[in-house]
């Protein structure tokens, strides 16, 4: 699996993102272009503690069926469409394409500079990650979305 902290696959995604254009549709999702870059902003705001979760921690039962999917947020296998969403990365209002774009790549880019970092927030879902799994689970949800929009 790629990672968003190797430089060549960081600039693969760049080059991605700024394909997408305004107009591109979604081949699964009810996101548009503005919304999806949008909502790819925010797990990369919780890996730099930028943003929290709202809500209560997930309780025991919960956690154990999370530490069951946690391999599948970073190994080799693409995310199947139309997974769901976590309630605080529903993006609902229209965003600006290119704003939203240009706030994107940024975030990217601060996430890439860390790449030699070893501690990391504990996800708020999944818990411990190590920085190889940060950097992997974030090119699968990029990817994952580039994907959808044909990028």
């Amino acid at each position: 699996m790629k990672s968003l902290f190797d430089a060549e696959t960081h600039t693969e995604i760049l080059n991605r993102i700024e394909n997408l254009t305004e107009t591109a549709i979604p081949t699964w999702g009810k996101m548009s272009v503005g919304q999806m870059c949008t909502h790819c902003q925010m797990p990369l705001e919780i890996a730099l503690e930028k943003r929290t979760l709202s809500g209560k921690k997930p309780g025991f039962m919960k956690r154990l069926v999370f530490k069951l999917y946690k391999p599948l947020m970073y190994n080799d296998k693409p995310w199947s469409q139309g997974l769901p969403t976590v309630r605080d990365f529903v993006v609902t209002e229209e965003k600006n394409v290119e704003t939203e774009k240009a706030k994107l790549v940024e975030i990217i880019s601060a996430f890439h500079q860390e790449k030699d970092r070893q501690e990391w927030p504990a996800h708020p879902m999944f818990g411990k990650f190590t920085q190889e799994q940060w950097g992997k689970m974030q090119y699968k949800h990029l990817d994952h979305h580039l994907t959808q929009f044909d990028v």
